[in-house]
């Protein structure tokens, strides 16, 4: 059958595995449009992922609505952490890249993520609630398109939402000029009547918010259940996907789909009497590290990828 071929199948799970990552490199954009830079996915995405698993446990109700308030729930954890970074660079101006570094650490799989998801014992927990498939089935028995367009869960679709909306707002809004000013120019944007900080504050907790989503697709989604570090190394992979979309929403979606379609080759291949080097696989989020951290720390990147001319910077009033 048509459908069971390779590359239909890789396809269609490219969506599924590239959708957490467009989630959280969607928030990292908007994050760095800002001028913030926040290294700290890898535990957002966890954060999100351990409080959405908790919550889809906690709840009662409609399967809808218990799915709903668990992605809430991982999206606002994950923000409530993001604004400790947002506290820390803002208004303290620390180093942004130290400060990221100690979120993943705080919030990541050895730390508090794990934490809460021993003391729940999610470990142990069966999914109770689980995003299915959301179109009527004639439609995924398509040839070809039904399982790459129409077999997916909600959150597939709303990721798709998001990155039109995000793409609409940065280019379409007085909001979004706003926000690239204040990313390109903080002094200038300042000049001009535009609240530096408060762009910064949100936008920031609103880039953590989505990446917790991006977390719960594993939990509630993907591999319905918790384990420590259940996301591998997702949130370096997205932090990389922004510098490969040159700063722009929609290349994120291909960026993501690539490495979603990457990351699940290997498990497709092995299915199919295929062996894969899993190191090679798991050598991936560090080289993706690498790679940012070269790319960021060089004015070839600024100057060439299209970055924020201010990201990474630090700003006071005070300074100008």
């Amino acid at each position: 059958m048509i459908n069971n071929s390779l590359g239909v199948v890789l396809a269609a799970a490219a969506v599924v595995y590239g959708t957490p990552l467009l989630y959280a490199a969607l928030g990292e954009l908007i994050t760095e449009r800002v001028g913030i830079l926040n290294l700290g996915l890898e535990g957002l995405m966890l954060i999100g992922a351990v409080a959405g698993f908790w919550a889809a446990q906690r709840f009662a109700g409609p399967n809808w609505l218990v799915l709903t308030l668990a992605v809430l729930t991982g999206a606002a954890a994950a923000a409530v952490v993001s604004l400790i970074h947002a506290f820390v660079t803002i208004t303290l101006r620390a180093n942004q890249i130290v400060s990221g570094l100690a979120v993943t650490i705080l919030a990541g799989a050895t730390g508090l993520s794990s934490y809460i998801g021993a003391d729940a014992g999610l470990a142990d927990l069966p999914a109770r609630h689980v995003f299915g498939p959301v179109l009527p089935k004639g439609m995924q028995d398509l040839p070809v398109v039904g399982p790459i367009l129409f077999g997916h869960n909600a959150l597939v679709y709303i990721s798709l939402a998001v990155t039109v909306a995000i793409g609409w707002y940065l280019s379409r809004t007085r909001q979004g000029l706003n926000m690239r000013a204040v990313g390109e120019s903080p002094a200038a944007a300042d000049a001009m009547g535009i609240p530096v900080v408060a762009y910064r504050y949100v936008h920031t907790v609103a880039g953590g918010a989505l990446a917790g989503v991006g977390g719960a697709c594993y939990t509630l989604a993907i591999t319905p259940q918790w384990t420590d570090g259940i996301t591998g190394g997702a949130g370096w992979i997205s932090l990389a996907l922004v510098i490969f979309a040159f700063w722009r929403a929609d290349l994120c979606v291909v960026g993501a789909y690539l490495f979603g379609a990457f990351s699940t080759l290997p498990l497709i291949l092995q299915a199919r009497g295929f062996t894969v080097a899993p190191s090679l696989v798991g050598a991936l989020p560090y080289l993706m590290t690498i790679l940012v951290l070269v790319a960021i720390s060089t004015g070839w990147a600024k100057r060439r990828l299209g970055a924020p001319a201010a990201l990474g910077v630090p700003y006071h009033r005070e300074e100008r």
